[in-house]
Protein backbone atom coordinates (compact mmCIF):
# COMPACT_ATOMS: atom_id res chain seq x y z
CA UNK A 1 0.00 0.00 0.00
CA UNK A 2 2.94 2.08 0.59
CA UNK A 3 3.55 3.41 -2.99
CA UNK A 4 0.18 3.70 -4.51
CA UNK A 5 -0.19 7.58 -5.74
CA UNK A 6 -3.58 9.27 -4.59
CA UNK A 7 -5.45 12.02 -6.29
CA UNK A 8 -8.02 14.14 -4.02
CA UNK A 9 -10.11 16.69 -5.39
CA UNK A 10 -11.09 19.00 -3.38
CA UNK A 11 -8.52 18.16 -0.96
CA UNK A 12 -7.62 22.04 0.52
CA UNK A 13 -11.04 21.30 3.44
CA UNK A 14 -13.51 19.04 4.84
CA UNK A 15 -13.80 15.25 4.18
CA UNK A 16 -10.78 15.99 1.07
CA UNK A 17 -8.20 17.00 3.93
CA UNK A 18 -8.98 14.70 6.13
CA UNK A 19 -8.68 11.81 3.32
CA UNK A 20 -5.76 13.16 2.54
CA UNK A 21 -3.89 13.29 5.88
CA UNK A 22 -5.06 9.51 6.79
CA UNK A 23 -3.96 8.21 3.56
CA UNK A 24 -1.05 10.14 3.62
CA UNK A 25 -0.07 8.61 7.63
CA UNK A 26 -0.85 5.43 5.52
CA UNK A 27 1.98 5.92 3.71
CA UNK A 28 0.60 6.45 0.59
CA UNK A 29 2.06 9.61 -2.02
CA UNK A 30 -1.31 11.77 -1.96
CA UNK A 31 -1.91 14.76 -4.37
CA UNK A 32 -5.13 17.04 -3.45
CA UNK A 33 -6.58 19.45 -5.79
CA UNK A 34 -8.22 23.54 -4.53
CA UNK A 35 -8.78 25.80 -7.22
CA UNK A 36 -7.14 28.25 -5.68
CA UNK A 37 -3.65 27.49 -4.44
CA UNK A 38 -2.75 31.20 -3.67
CA UNK A 39 -5.40 30.66 -0.87
CA UNK A 40 -3.02 28.07 0.99
CA UNK A 41 0.15 28.72 0.91
CA UNK A 42 0.62 27.36 4.35
CA UNK A 43 -1.00 23.88 3.36
CA UNK A 44 1.67 21.17 4.19
CA UNK A 45 -0.16 18.04 5.04
CA UNK A 46 0.42 16.97 1.40
CA UNK A 47 0.59 18.08 -1.72
CA UNK A 48 -2.16 20.72 -3.16
CA UNK A 49 -2.31 21.26 -7.05
CA UNK A 50 -4.35 23.75 -8.70
CA UNK A 51 -7.31 22.25 -10.42
CA UNK A 52 -10.92 23.28 -11.45
CA UNK A 53 -13.23 20.08 -12.05
CA UNK A 54 -15.11 22.65 -14.46
CA UNK A 55 -11.82 23.39 -16.48
CA UNK A 56 -10.46 20.97 -18.30
CA UNK A 57 -7.12 22.35 -19.08
CA UNK A 58 -6.57 22.63 -15.25
CA UNK A 59 -7.04 19.10 -14.67
CA UNK A 60 -4.93 17.99 -17.72
CA UNK A 61 -2.38 19.74 -16.42
CA UNK A 62 -2.66 18.33 -12.96
CA UNK A 63 -3.06 14.70 -14.41
CA UNK A 64 0.40 15.37 -16.58
CA UNK A 65 2.15 16.62 -13.75
CA UNK A 66 1.76 13.69 -11.16
CA UNK A 67 2.09 11.55 -13.85
CA UNK A 68 5.43 12.84 -14.72
CA UNK A 69 6.48 13.13 -11.20
CA UNK A 70 5.43 9.75 -9.89
CA UNK A 71 4.82 7.37 -13.31
CA UNK A 72 1.55 6.89 -12.43
CA UNK A 73 -1.62 7.39 -10.91
CA UNK A 74 -3.33 4.72 -9.13
CA UNK A 75 -6.33 6.08 -7.19
CA UNK A 76 -8.63 9.31 -8.04
CA UNK A 77 -11.06 9.68 -5.50
CA UNK A 78 -14.03 12.25 -6.55
CA UNK A 79 -14.81 14.41 -4.12
CA UNK A 80 -14.70 18.31 -4.68
CA UNK A 81 -18.47 19.03 -5.05
CA UNK A 82 -21.08 22.33 -3.57
CA UNK A 83 -24.26 21.79 -2.18
CA UNK A 84 -27.59 23.53 -2.72
CA UNK A 85 -30.63 24.13 -0.89
CA UNK A 86 -34.44 25.71 -1.64
CA UNK A 87 -37.58 24.90 -3.40
CA UNK A 88 -36.84 23.39 -6.57
CA UNK A 89 -39.79 26.21 -8.27
CA UNK A 90 -37.71 28.81 -6.51
CA UNK A 91 -34.30 27.89 -7.40
CA UNK A 92 -32.62 29.73 -10.16
CA UNK A 93 -32.03 27.45 -13.16
CA UNK A 94 -28.36 29.38 -13.65
CA UNK A 95 -27.56 28.00 -9.77
CA UNK A 96 -28.64 24.38 -10.54
CA UNK A 97 -27.16 24.26 -13.89
CA UNK A 98 -23.68 25.09 -11.79
CA UNK A 99 -24.38 22.40 -9.28
CA UNK A 100 -24.45 20.05 -11.74
CA UNK A 101 -21.36 21.42 -13.44
CA UNK A 102 -18.89 21.13 -10.26
CA UNK A 103 -21.23 17.91 -8.96
CA UNK A 104 -21.59 15.14 -11.72
CA UNK A 105 -19.73 17.34 -14.72
CA UNK A 106 -16.54 17.50 -12.91
CA UNK A 107 -16.09 14.16 -11.63
CA UNK A 108 -17.39 13.15 -15.56
CA UNK A 109 -14.19 14.90 -16.78
CA UNK A 110 -11.96 13.86 -14.11
CA UNK A 111 -12.52 10.38 -14.81
CA UNK A 112 -12.56 10.74 -18.78
CA UNK A 113 -8.57 12.36 -18.23
CA UNK A 114 -7.26 9.55 -16.10
CA UNK A 115 -8.80 6.56 -17.52
CA UNK A 116 -6.36 6.58 -20.99
CA UNK A 117 -3.43 6.51 -18.18
CA UNK A 118 -5.15 3.84 -15.61
CA UNK A 119 -5.63 1.93 -18.86
CA UNK A 120 -1.87 2.18 -20.08
CA UNK A 121 -1.17 1.18 -16.12
CA UNK A 122 -3.74 -1.99 -16.46
CA UNK A 123 -4.67 -1.34 -13.11
CA UNK A 124 -6.58 2.07 -11.19
CA UNK A 125 -9.27 3.10 -8.69
CA UNK A 126 -11.73 5.44 -8.91
CA UNK A 127 -13.95 6.57 -6.01
CA UNK A 128 -16.85 8.89 -6.53
CA UNK A 129 -17.81 10.31 -3.01
CA UNK A 130 -21.45 10.10 -3.72
CA UNK A 131 -24.14 11.29 -0.77
CA UNK A 132 -26.77 8.85 1.40
CA UNK A 133 -29.07 12.10 0.08
CA UNK A 134 -28.45 10.37 -3.44
CA UNK A 135 -30.77 7.67 -2.56
CA UNK A 136 -33.87 9.75 -2.00
CA UNK A 137 -35.08 13.06 -3.48
CA UNK A 138 -34.64 15.03 -0.25
CA UNK A 139 -37.35 17.98 0.39
CA UNK A 140 -35.70 21.29 -0.39
CA UNK A 141 -32.83 19.22 -0.58
CA UNK A 142 -34.01 18.10 -4.30
CA UNK A 143 -31.24 19.45 -6.63
CA UNK A 144 -28.28 18.03 -4.59
CA UNK A 145 -29.94 14.66 -4.32
CA UNK A 146 -29.94 14.22 -8.27
CA UNK A 147 -26.49 15.36 -8.93
CA UNK A 148 -25.21 12.75 -6.58
CA UNK A 149 -27.80 10.77 -7.41
CA UNK A 150 -27.13 10.76 -11.39
CA UNK A 151 -23.09 10.21 -10.21
CA UNK A 152 -24.24 6.81 -8.59
CA UNK A 153 -26.67 5.62 -11.60
CA UNK A 154 -22.83 6.45 -13.69
CA UNK A 155 -20.75 4.79 -11.94
CA UNK A 156 -22.80 1.60 -12.25
CA UNK A 157 -22.35 1.98 -16.21
CA UNK A 158 -19.01 2.79 -15.56
CA UNK A 159 -18.15 -0.13 -13.88
CA UNK A 160 -19.24 -2.45 -16.42
CA UNK A 161 -18.01 -0.52 -19.21
CA UNK A 162 -14.39 -0.61 -17.82
CA UNK A 163 -14.86 -4.06 -16.17
CA UNK A 164 -12.28 -5.57 -19.03
CA UNK A 165 -9.68 -2.50 -18.75
CA UNK A 166 -8.08 -3.41 -14.82
CA UNK A 167 -9.77 -0.15 -13.59
CA UNK A 168 -12.51 -0.52 -10.25
CA UNK A 169 -15.22 2.35 -10.03
CA UNK A 170 -17.33 2.25 -6.47
CA UNK A 171 -19.57 4.84 -4.99
CA UNK A 172 -18.73 5.93 -1.60
CA UNK A 173 -22.21 7.37 -0.05
CA UNK A 174 -21.50 9.44 3.03
CA UNK A 175 -24.49 10.51 5.72
CA UNK A 176 -23.66 13.95 7.31
CA UNK A 177 -20.10 14.57 8.53
CA UNK A 178 -18.71 17.36 10.00
CA UNK A 179 -17.77 19.49 7.57
CA UNK A 180 -17.38 23.23 6.62
CA UNK A 181 -20.21 22.17 3.58
CA UNK A 182 -22.57 24.61 5.07
CA UNK A 183 -20.65 27.93 4.35
CA UNK A 184 -20.01 27.16 0.96
CA UNK A 185 -23.49 26.09 -0.07
CA UNK A 186 -25.60 28.03 -2.37
CA UNK A 187 -29.20 28.42 -0.66
CA UNK A 188 -32.40 29.71 -2.47
CA UNK A 189 -33.50 33.08 -0.69
CA UNK A 190 -36.06 32.72 2.15
CA UNK A 191 -38.90 34.55 0.10
CA UNK A 192 -41.53 36.71 2.09
CA UNK A 193 -44.41 35.51 0.25
CA UNK A 194 -43.26 32.04 -0.84
CA UNK A 195 -45.52 29.56 -0.47
CA UNK A 196 -42.82 26.95 1.00
CA UNK A 197 -42.85 28.35 4.33
CA UNK A 198 -41.22 25.53 6.06
CA UNK A 199 -38.43 26.03 4.05
CA UNK A 200 -36.40 28.26 6.54
CA UNK A 201 -37.26 25.90 9.35
CA UNK A 202 -36.16 23.01 7.33
CA UNK A 203 -32.76 24.84 6.01
CA UNK A 204 -31.88 25.56 9.92
CA UNK A 205 -32.14 21.96 10.76
CA UNK A 206 -30.01 21.09 7.66
CA UNK A 207 -26.99 23.56 8.50
CA UNK A 208 -27.69 22.23 12.42
CA UNK A 209 -26.99 18.38 11.02
CA UNK A 210 -23.50 18.91 9.55
CA UNK A 211 -22.43 21.11 12.37
CA UNK A 212 -23.06 18.18 14.80
CA UNK A 213 -22.73 15.42 12.59
CA UNK A 214 -20.14 12.82 12.86
CA UNK A 215 -16.23 12.90 12.76
CA UNK A 216 -14.74 13.04 8.82
CA UNK A 217 -12.09 10.68 9.98
CA UNK A 218 -15.02 7.78 9.79
CA UNK A 219 -15.07 8.41 5.77
CA UNK A 220 -11.19 8.58 5.56
CA UNK A 221 -10.74 4.85 7.33
CA UNK A 222 -13.36 3.84 4.57
CA UNK A 223 -11.70 4.82 1.75
CA UNK A 224 -8.62 3.45 3.35
CA UNK A 225 -10.84 0.08 3.89
CA UNK A 226 -11.89 0.36 -0.31
CA UNK A 227 -8.96 0.77 -1.54
CA UNK A 228 -7.04 -2.10 0.61
CA UNK A 229 -9.44 -4.53 -1.39
CA UNK A 230 -8.59 -6.29 -4.40
CA UNK A 231 -12.18 -6.45 -5.63
CA UNK A 232 -14.35 -3.64 -4.56
CA UNK A 233 -18.22 -3.81 -4.96
CA UNK A 234 -19.97 -0.80 -6.50
CA UNK A 235 -21.74 0.77 -3.52
CA UNK A 236 -20.82 1.63 0.16
CA UNK A 237 -21.87 3.94 2.69
CA UNK A 238 -21.13 5.50 5.72
CA UNK A 239 -22.77 7.56 8.18
CA UNK A 240 -25.07 6.63 11.35
CA UNK A 241 -27.24 3.99 11.95
CA UNK A 242 -30.43 5.31 11.06
CA UNK A 243 -28.69 6.90 7.78
CA UNK A 244 -28.09 3.92 6.67
CA UNK A 245 -31.04 2.19 7.57
CA UNK A 246 -32.83 4.88 5.52
CA UNK A 247 -31.50 3.44 2.11
CA UNK A 248 -32.39 0.12 3.37
CA UNK A 249 -36.26 1.36 4.12
CA UNK A 250 -36.20 3.38 0.50
CA UNK A 251 -35.56 0.09 -1.21
CA UNK A 252 -37.82 -1.82 0.76
CA UNK A 253 -41.05 -0.36 2.11
CA UNK A 254 -43.65 0.85 0.21
CA UNK A 255 -43.17 4.51 -1.50
CA UNK A 256 -46.15 5.92 0.03
CA UNK A 257 -45.07 4.81 3.83
CA UNK A 258 -41.13 6.26 2.72
CA UNK A 259 -42.44 9.42 1.88
CA UNK A 260 -43.97 9.78 5.36
CA UNK A 261 -41.30 9.53 7.35
CA UNK A 262 -38.93 11.94 5.44
CA UNK A 263 -42.34 14.11 5.89
CA UNK A 264 -42.18 13.56 9.66
CA UNK A 265 -38.62 13.74 9.98
CA UNK A 266 -38.44 17.26 8.16
CA UNK A 267 -41.69 18.42 9.98
CA UNK A 268 -43.61 18.72 6.75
Amino acid sequence: MENKVVLITGGSSGIGKIAGIYLSSQGMKVYGTTRNLTKHTDFNDFTLLELDVKKPETIEKAIDHIVSEEGKLDVLINNAGVGITGPIEETPLEEISKAFDTNFNGPIRMIQAVLPQMRKQESGLIINITSIAGYMGLPFRGIYSATKGSLELVTEALRMETRSQGVNIVNLAPGDFATNIASGRYHAPILKDSPYKAYAQTLESINEDVETAQDPILVAKRIYGIIKKSNPKGHYLVGTFLQRLSVFLKKTVPDKVFEKLLLNHYKL
